[in-house]
């Protein structure tokens, strides 16, 4: 069997982060296996959808790097097929009219609970003939079987068994001729050739009324796999209190998106102890027996440190091109072309330690900005008046050096013996000079990186 996987958002509002771990679950379970996975927008609610929603969903995807097969559908656009198959359900007998109203139908739902019975409601047009039928507004009913058992086999909370008495006769039909989103679901799942569905487990009881649409159908059911929710911190439901729930959020604040990848896999999934993994390895690794039952909880702590460890594996080219796109997901000035190659040359002494994208770019402040260099406060203290006589002592001394590390290191080394002090107590004064900040790499690399004339000039800017 070919796998065929989908992810279906309703474009109400951003990519969450639950959808963002479901589409990357369909997604993995695609790329594992070879298949296909397709991209659907569940737009049929008008009142609530927006283009923008829409727009940010595709942004979502695109940013995570969940690329999707073909072009994306709208359900909406997909009305007319869904009231189609009501029809043949209806043309079959699997379904039928039913002019119950709705006042009708409330007061018979108000009575049974007044008298402690069920209020699943059962029309009496189910087995009416259609002479007996009045010339009034109907919706259209599937009839669900009264008798026995439906028994959902999922491969993440197992063996669901559901009673039928408990299922009421759906309406798929509405009685203006709109087809309702459970209809509609199933309709298109199978139109699209979908093989299996991964979703949350808030989804589990759709299964069994969507259930009995491909049994009117005679469809052949996907294969269903429900995974568990994600909670906050505090073991709740992940909701706006949280924080950052858009994945666009997550990604102005300038986490890697292979580290939110690496992330929401782990949310709910797992391969034995390993924790760190690159994307290739989590589509191979990916299979749906390593599902959880129990609910994922959202750690943000965890986040930011395989972020760092991600960064620190990133191939350079790869950091910067995820640079850019940060800067301009956060409204931020693109890099020049000369900031864009002194990033470059540094990289080497960035990208160890940082969790995100904006503390690597505080740590490269020296190579970004451009003389005359203005201290922070914190900084500036660091340059007092006896400092400043040792660097402008030390200039001479690195205008005649070897440029590497061990000759810098020794230039250095000897002028703090010259004046009876430790190398450390001159990295301060130093780093002061040539970043101006107190978050930056060693004075060495800043050196190697800006080269002889640019560190003199500091130097010498400095010792003034």
């Amino acid at each position: 069997m070919s796998v065929v996987t989908r992810f279906a958002p309703s474009p109400t509002g951003y990519l969450h982060i639950g959808g963002a771990r479901t589409a990357l679950f369909n997604w993995l379970y695609a790329r594992a296996k070879g298949g296909k996975f397709l991209l659907r927008i569940e737009d049929t609610d008008r009142a609530r959808y927006t283009p923008e929603a829409t727009q940010a969903i595709f942004k979502g995807l695109e940013w995570l790097g969940l690329d999707w097969d073909g072009d994306a559908i709208s359900q909406f656009d997909r009305a007319d097929r869904h009231a189609e198959v009501a029809h043949a359900m209806l043309a079959a007998g699997k379904a039928y009219k039913c002019f119950s109203t709705p006042e009708e139908i409330t007061a018979f739902r108000e009575a049974a609970k007044a008298e402690g019975k069920s209020t699943l409601f059962r029309s009496p047009w189910r087995d009416v003939a259609e002479t007996e039928h009045p010339d009034a507004p109907f919706v259209i009913r599937v009839k669900a079987p009264l008798e026995g058992e439906t028994v959902i086999h999922d491969e993440v909370q197992g063996d669901v068994t559901i009673r039928n008495d408990q299922l009421d006769d759906m309406i798929v039909l509405r009685s203006d001729g709109t087809p309702v989103y459970m209809l509609a679901v199933v309709v298109d799942d199978h139109d699209m050739g979908v093989t299996h569905v991964i979703r949350g487990d808030d989804h589990l009881n759709n299964a069994a009324r969507q259930m009995l649409v491909y049994a009117a159908m005679g469809w052949d059911a996907p294969v269903w796999a429900h995974i568990p929710l994600i909670h906050g911190e505090d073991g709740k439901k992940l909701s706006k209190r949280h924080g950052a729930l858009g994945v666009e959020e997550w990604a102005a604040q300038g986490y890697p998106a292979a580290a939110m990848r690496n992330y929401l896999a782990r949310l709910g999934w797992g391969h034995g102890d390993d924790e760190f993994f690159t994307t290739e390895q989590a589509i191979e690794w990916f299979d749906l027996g390593g599902i959880k039952k129990a609910p994922a909880r959202f750690d943000t702590k965890k986040l930011g440190n395989l972020s760092g460890q991600h960064i620190a594996a990133m191939d350079d080219d790869a950091i910067l091109s995820d640079i850019q796109t940060f800067l301009s997901i956060s409204g931020q000035n693109a890099l020049s072309e000369a900031q864009f190659s002194g990033l470059r040359r540094a990289m080497y002494c960035l990208k160890d330690r940082a969790r995100i994208y904006p503390e690597l770019l505080e740590k490269a402040f020296f190579v970004l900005t451009t003389r005359p260099i203005t201290p922070d406060e914190k900084t500036a203290k660091m340059l007092d008046p006896v400092s400043r006589g040792i660097l402008q002592e030390l200039t001479p001394h690195l205008q005649n050096a070897s440029w590497d590390r061990e000759a810098l290191e020794a230039v250095v080394q000897a002028l703090a013996e010259a004046h009876d002090t430790k190398l450390g107590k001159l990295a301060a004064p130093l780093r002061a000079a040539l970043s101006g900040r107190s978050v930056s790499p060693s004075v060495f690399d800043m050196m190697l990186v800006l080269g002889r004339d640019e560190t003199v000039l500091r130097l010498q800017d400095a010792s003034r």
